[in-house]
């Protein structure tokens, strides 16, 4: 018995599944957990001692990599000061100033110690903004596990083959209306019906718990006929730049909403959990030129410690107590040591934005480049992809939406994850999450990594 799976045997005992998190379990993959040990730059290595190159990275807060040095020193040195104080710091101000300096439409920002939590609190201050109750989310859209939102949820949720969640009421979701992704009449339909009683729309502005499912359409900005290009929903024989044009034509899904809510006097949430800070130093709003009116930010603001953000217009933020009538708090909210991580990733990023260009860069270049492996072998799968997120569908419908993400054979998922975890590249155990890239991926490692998956489509063609 290896010692992951000796690890893994007393979790079970003592932790649900053994995990802290269902994401975290390999039970669909037909695999036990690999225990982490350590993680340095682009590899992790486990109690064992093997040592894989990994493309969860902490689930996307990772963008410069595992242990990065500046961020890794912050840290000590934060430390060095006290570990929690419950009470205002310096560094929660000066994380504040960053993210409104930084992040459109962001007037105000309230810290908080999760992205379920930010969501959560996002909501409660859009129905206290509006004086409205119900809220629009979409189908395979995450946004944490609070009650209102376990509603045909995507992540963890679709891997278990659970629509919502025991133990949630029915009262708790009876405000909760779920719309087509990517599919604007869906949302046009519920605000005909509910034209005065619709709090939000709340949205991953790039789906990332559904595996990856760019918003398709017309962009307002020049990046966007780079993520049209990027996302590969065409059939197989279409050039990236048809593909690119295709999408430019349609009607802007990210647009449409923006207009919807403006012209129903909604707020617009971009949950940018995932995307935010990592599409560039702008999130989704910068990236797709689109105004949100909250935002919000998850561990990726912490470098990948616990925390979370949300944050938008000053009309909005300031209903939010002790300002205004909307209550929300947190003991530990700001706390400083992982403000201090955060600060030193974020200002890394700032002042080095060709991080992001040549990340992005180089997402395009590797999901394209297993987008054409599988096109020349004749696998039946699609690859979606928008910046350094990205994901291969193991199916032969183009994946645009949580019915057509659905259509993904995760049997044959949990092949190719066995596959490659046995060549030690570290997957998510999970058809439904995304691969993120960081900058700490060097091109050398990539192109090894397309040699195995072009190993193993022939290898498994030979097979069949």
């Amino acid at each position: 018995m290896t010692k992951s799976e000796e690890l893994f045997e007393r979790a079970c005992r003592v932790i649900p599944g053994g995990v802290n998190s269902p994401v975290r379990a390999f039970g669909s993959v037909g695999q036990t957990p690999r225990v982490i040990a350590s993680a340095h730059g682009a590899y992790m290595t486990d109690e064992d001692g093997n040592k894989y190159l990994d493309f969860v990275g902490s689930w996307g807060p990772m963008i410069l990599g595992h242990d990065d040095s500046a961020v890794r020193e912050a840290v000590i040195k934060a430390c060095a000061d006290g570990l929690s104080f419950g009470a205002a710091t310096k560094r929660e101000v000066e994380m504040a100033e960053l993210i409104c300096g930084s992040v459109p439409n962001v007037d105000m920002v309230r810290m908080v110690n999760s992205g379920t939590e930010a969501v959560m609190s996002a909501i409660r201050a859009a129905r206290g903004y509006t004086g409205r109750d119900k809220i629009v989310k979409f189908m395979g859209c995450y946004h944490g596990h609070s009650d209102a939102l376990l509603v045909q949820a995507g992540s963890g949720v679709m891997t278990a083959g659970i629509p919502d969640s025991a133990g949630v009421p029915q009262g708790c979701t009876k405000d909760t209306l779920s719309a087509i992704y990517n599919d604007l009449a869906s949302v046009e339909r519920l605000f005909e019906e509910f034209p005065d009683e619709i709090a939000a729309v709340i949205v991953e502005p790039v789906g990332a718990n559904m595996g990856v499912v760019p918003p398709l359409g017309r962009h307002s900005k020049s990046s966007a006929a780079s993520a049209a290009s990027e996302s590969l929903l065409a059939d197989d024989n279409a050039s990236f730049a048809e593909q690119a044009d295709r999408e430019m034509t349609e009607p802007g899904f990210l647009e449409g909403l923006r207009s919807l809510c403006t012209k129903y006097g909604a707020v617009l949430i971009f949950d940018e959990v995932i995307t935010g800070f990592r599409l560039g130093f702008t999130g989704a709003q910068g990236y797709f030129g689109v105004d949100a009116d909250l935002v919000t930010c998850g561990k990726i603001i912490g470098a990948g410690m616990p925390v979370g953000a949300y944050g938008g217009k000053r009309e909005i933020m300031e209903q939010v107590a002790p300002v205004g009538p909307v209550y929300q708090a947190g003991t530990l909210s700001g706390n400083p040591v992982a403000m201090a991580a955060g600060l030193a990733q974020l200002s890394i990023l700032k002042e080095q934005p060709e991080i992001y260009d040549e990340l992005n860069k180089k997402g395009q270049w590797f999901f394209g480049s297993i987008k054409q492996i599988a096109r020349e072998t004749g696998a039946p799968v699609q690859v979606n992809s928008c910046g350094s997120l990205g994901c291969m569908f193991f199916t032969s419908e183009p994946v645009v939406d949580y019915a057509s993400a659905k259509t993904s054979d995760t049997a044959k998922y949990a092949e190719y994850f066995r596959y490659m975890l046995s060549n030690h590249i570290y997957l998510a155990p999970s058809q439904f999450e995304a691969m993120f890239l960081s900058a700490a991926h060097t091109r050398e490692e990539l192109a090894d990594v397309l040699e195995l998956v072009r190993r193993y489509f022939a290898l498994r063609e030979k097979q069949h």
